[in-house]
């Protein structure tokens, strides 16, 4: 019994805290100030991410706490916090679901790899861009070794089973450049993907070639390989890495624009991509 009371008295305290910050929140909407302004008033920013995408955010399974969360995107998200004068909080969350929170304004940005997509810039502010591999690759598809012979480009798979990320450019790549498929799986991040590949439960997975290259090197029996001399097409005036914002909220995405230019202009962010890129290789990802 007193098991259940303590039980419902830490559901109301949740419950109670959870309509308080939702009364702050649309105070603060009334007094007419923007999310720049909350953000620095309550001393912490919140960044929403799906950290299971090398080097840019992942776990590292020695950590604890926010501390186990990693990347090249995490060490913008400290410099954003730092530069604001505010705490960082990391809200880890499955892909599809860092877009909805961003859109619906729930949390304040998403530093998640994101790339550009037209449908993106509609729900939400996208900021510049950040990093754009202008001499790495792109994005490939992931096969078995096996099937090195028969799946050469995308004209290959009419007959093959090919799975992507739901909400990610990757899923736009299947829908607009894979002429013709036997059937598409979504999972919520490209690891399932790259698993239910090597486990013969697709054909082939739409991946970053970088990232899917990570897993091959840490996976030496995987069994996997990236088809040669083929990407998809991505136009260059939509592409490079960006954040994401509420719209609506002009102040904050000017002040992170602001930020991404010194880090790229710096050279700040490609030492940190390329410091996280040796980093997740050690973990074995």
């Amino acid at each position: 019994m007193k098991k259940f009371l303590k039980m419902s008295l830490v559901l109301i305290v949740s419950v109670v805290l959870v309509l308080s910050s939702g009364c702050t929140k649309k105070a603060a909407n009334e007094a007419g100030s923007n999310r720049l302004e909350e953000i620095i008033s309550r001393g912490y920013i919140e960044v929403v991410t799906e950290p299971y995408f090398a080097p840019n955010e992942f776990i590292d399974p020695s950590k604890s706490g926010s501390e186990q969360y990693v990347g090249s995107d995490i060490e913008l998200a400290k410099y954003i916090a730092e530069k604001l004068g505010v705490e960082l909080k990391i809200v880890p969350l499955e892909f599809t679901a860092v877009l909805s929170s961003i859109t619906e304004g729930k949390y304040d940005l998403a530093v998640s790899a994101l790339a550009y997509t037209p449908a993106r810039a509609e729900a939400m502010i996208m900021s510049k861009g950040y990093y754009f591999a202008e001499n790495a690759p792109g994005y490939g598809l992931l096969i078995r070794k096996e099937d090195t012979d028969k799946i050469r480009n995308a004209e290959d798979l009419a007959d093959k089973t090919v799975v992507a990320q739901s909400g990610s450019l990757q899923e736009l790549f299947v829908n607009e450049q894979i002429p013709e498929y036997k059937e598409f799986k979504r999972v919520s991040a490209t690891t399932d993907g790259i698993l239910m590949v090597e486990e013969k439960k697709a054909d082939s997975c739409v991946v970053s070639i970088p990232m899917a290259q990570l897993y091959i090197d840490a996976n030496t029996g995987s069994g996997l390989a990236i088809v040669e001399n083929f990407e998809f097409e991505v136009d260059k005036e939509l592409s490079g890495t960006r954040i994401g914002m509420p719209l609506g909220e002009d102040e904050l995405a000017e002040k992170i624009n602001e930020i991404i230019d010194e880090v790229v202009s710096s050279g700040q962010y490609e030492q940190w991509y390329e410091e996280y890129t040796e980093y997740a290789k050690k973990l074995g990802l």
